[in-house]
Formats: structure tokens, sequence, C-alpha cells
């Protein structure tokens, strides 16, 4: 990234005791959708706020543009921060809500303040809203309404803390899609703040894993998915199966599985140790009565089922095995559903397992 709209340099950030951010180096590009994803406590909202200048940092730098940010406070950087309340006025309209950012804004009149705000309500897809009152909108329209504050003022960084967590599934994946599209549409940099995966895997050009006031590993969505940098990564993004292994010069034993060639693996951990090996659900697949398959081929029993309409997914034990693996399945019109205690065959390929410390 040769220019960066966003450029954090050593940040540190201690509350007392508490050692919140640990030297964070990054660079966030212009018009990037970026997320801060990990667990409860581990820095993402805290670095968020040192962005919007809502933190002072206890070290280190922070430049957006070029210009030196780490003093300023937040009405005087070029950022806007949707919150996860929304923070709506209730005894204000939709329109006053969305219109509340101009009011230190001397240089319009009646007229282009009204323009402004139907532009801002017709972006988020809330045209001719205005006049409501915004006691009475839904959820997702109360964030629509957050949104079309925030990007009234044209801030050059967009901040969003969980904005979506207090919205039901199917409207948070709606507004997912949504948000999306309003990224594309205005074309400025988005940072989100959000401990759930598939939301920052659906929404992200690059995303950084945070553990601990430190960020893990920062990479595109796929490749976060993909080639997980660490055990820890590989667990927190999706779901993974772990098999105990055993190492031996230049291949592998692993338990259910068998004996493969190091070279035959998607990635290999560096260890003095027996590594771990881990493969995601959707990589292996259920072989059903007279299927065939060219490649490997492991053998084990349904522990479990779990039934989703358009997918199943089961927990096979496999032979030599203590723990069972979860293999995931899209359900097809006339497939029976396995019954637990069932035998199971399984199809597998090595280059989908990765080995880790």
């Amino acid at each position: 990234m040769t220019d960066p709209l966003i450029r954090l340099r050593g940040i540190q950030k201690h509350y007392g005791d508490y050692h919140a951010l640990r030297g964070i180096d990054l660079d966030i590009g212009r018009g990037e959708f970026f997320s801060l994803l990990g667990p409860s406590g581990c820095g993402k909202t805290t670095l968020l706020r040192v962005i919007a200048g809502f933190e002072d940092v206890t070290e280190g730098t922070v430049a957006i543009g070029g210009s030196d940010m780490t003093r300023l406070s937040p009405n005087k950087r070029p950022t806007n921060m949707v919150f996860q309340s929304y923070a709506i006025f209730p005894h204000l309209s939709v329109a006053q809500n969305v219109a509340f950012g101009l009011r230190k804004r001397s240089d319009l009149n009646n007229e282009a303040r009204e323009t402004l705000v139907e532009d801002a309500l017709d972006m988020v897809g809330l045209d001719g809203y205005g006049a409501r009152a915004a006691h009475a909108l839904s959820g997702g329209q109360r964030q629509r309404v957050a949104l079309a504050r925030a990007l009234i003022l044209r801030p050059k960084v967009l901040l969003l803390d969980e904005p979506l967590s207090a919205l039901d599934k199917k409207m948070r994946e709606q507004m997912q899609v949504e948000l999306i599209r309003l990224q594309r549409h205005v074309g400025i940099t988005f940072i989100l703040v959000t401990h759930d995966q598939e939301e920052a895997l659906v929404m992200s050009d690059r995303i950084a894993v945070m553990f601990e006031g430190e960020i893990a590993q920062l990479a595109e969505a796929e490749a976060l998915y993909r080639r997980p940098i660490d055990r820890r990564v590989a667990e927190f993004i999706g779901v993974m199966n772990f098999l105990p292994a055993r190492a031996n010069g230049d291949t592998v034993e692993v338990a259910g599985l068998g004996r493969m060639a190091l070279s035959e693996l998607q990635s290999q951990a560096t260890t003095h140790g027996d590594p771990v090996a881990g493969f995601r659900p959707e990589t292996a697949t259920l072989l059903f009565d007279g299927q065939s398959h060219d490649g490997r081929v492991a053998e084990g029993a349904i522990a479990e089922v779990v039934y989703y309409g358009d997918m199943t997914y089961y927990d096979v034990t496999l032979d030599g095995a203590d723990r069972p693996v979860r293999i995931s399945m899209r359900n097809v019109f006339g497939r029976p559903v396995l019954e637990i205690g069932a035998r199971a065959r399984v199809a597998w390929s090595p280059g989908a397992v990765t080995l880790f410390r």
C-alpha cells in the first residue's frame, strides 16, 4: 500500500496497570472496507476510539491523510462514528436527526440543508421518511438514520462500532449487503469493529484479527479463512477440525486420516514437537451409497447430526481418532440424512490439511 489514508505507528494504550493496546502498527487504504475482529476485551473498540480521537494514546502516532491527528479532538478529525446504540434522538424527526450534524454549518441556508438531508436519506434507502418520528422506526431503520447522519458530513473515514449487533439475524444479513453497497457508492473508508466472524468475512476487503491488544493476523478475508497463521486464529475464524498428529521426517501421521507427505499439505508448522492437523468442515465430504472417490477416504461413525434445512452438519468419529470431526454437507433433494450411529466414509484431500503448533 503506497499511500495509505490512515497510518498508525507504535500505538500503546494503558489504563493504569491494564495494557489495552500493545504496539499497534497498521495502514488502512483509501476507499477500503476494513474490519477489526476479535473477542470481547481484545482492544478492537479501543483502537477504533483512538482513530476517532475519543481515546488518547499512551504512546504512538495517528495520521490521517498524511496529517498528524494524534492530539486532535474528535471534531477536528475527518472521521465520523456510528455507535452500537445508534444514539438516535427519539423526540426529533428523522430529518432533524440527520441534520443534527449540520447545526454548526453557518454557510448553509435552509434549502441547502434540506437538500443535503434528502440526499443522505436517499443514499441509505429512506427517501420520504424525513417527517417520520424517530421513535416510530424499526431497528434497521434507526441504523440507516445513524448512517445518514454520519455520512451527511462527508467524512474521509466512517467508523462503525458493532452497528448490526442489535438486529435480528435476517435484518443483520440484509444490512450487511446494504453496507457493502453503500460503501462502494460513497467510496470512503469504512472501519468496522465486530466480534462476528461471518460478518467480517462477508463485508471486508481486509481484516485484522486481534487478541490481547495485538494484531495476530492481517489479511484479506479469503486468505484469513484459508490460511490462518496459527491455531488461535484458525479456531476463532469459522470452524476448524483438529486432530493430533505425529511428525516423522518428511511425513506426518494424523489420527483418523493416516500418513501423508508434508509436501502434500496446504502449509506446515515450524515446531520442535508434534503438531496438530486442522481442516475446515467443508473441505471433506461424506460418501453416500454408490459414490466413489479417487482420493483419500477415511471411515468412521456418525456421532451427531445437526439439520439446518439447506445444510446438515455431521460429527464423525473417525476410526483411530479419539474425537469427532465436523463435516458440512449441502442437502440435495432425494438424498437421506444419515442417522446417529451409522457408518460413514469421508473423502478428504491432504491439500486441505494445515499443520499447527
